[in-house]
């Protein structure tokens, strides 16, 4: 698994940390219950209720890996020491393109980005052309319709 930083909010790590809980716990206890059920049906080979036991608990497993890759390679963001001047990993930034209205957005790792809830990715298009840039700043952004300016209103 990737060992690069994986940035996430102090929500976001949280949300990850009940996650890996739950699926440790609960869901583990749950599907291993599915599984005895299931063998003592009988014949493993054609036991449709075993082979999808065995599917989920790979999917299961799997994911757990990777919440604790994620979690161990988890830098948090810090809300209280965001630089307030220039737009990095953790800022909320009011951006606008012309003719529409102002809208922001919030820059977190690619774990947490949603840009239907108002956080994108410092990875993408827009979250690299941003970063390190000043309120007033304008950037140019290549999008699959062409090139789009934004200017930065504020930095919070």
């Amino acid at each position: 698994m990737s060992e690069e930083p994986q940035y996430l909010t102090a929500e976001g790590a949280k949300r990850l940390r009940e996650e890996l809980e739950y699926l440790k716990g609960p869901a583990r206890e749950a599907l291993a219950k599915r599984l005895r059920a299931a063998i003592q049906q009988g014949d493993l080979s054609e036991n449709a209720d075993y082979i999808a036991a065995k599917e989920e608990q790979g999917f299961l497993e799997g994911r757990i890996l990777k919440l604790e890759s994620l979690l161990r390679n988890a830098v948090v963001i810090d809300d209280t020491t965001k630089n307030r001047d220039e737009v990095g990993i953790g800022s909320r930034v009011t951006i606008q393109e012309e003719d529409f209205e102002p809208e922001t957005y919030q820059l977190v790792g690619p774990t947490e980005a949603d840009p239907a809830q108002g956080r994108i990715s410092h990875e993408s298009p827009i979250g690299r052309a941003l970063m390190g840039r000043r309120p007033g700043d304008t950037v140019s952004v290549e999008t699959p319709a062409g090139t789009v300016y934004l200017k930065i209103i504020n930095i919070e």
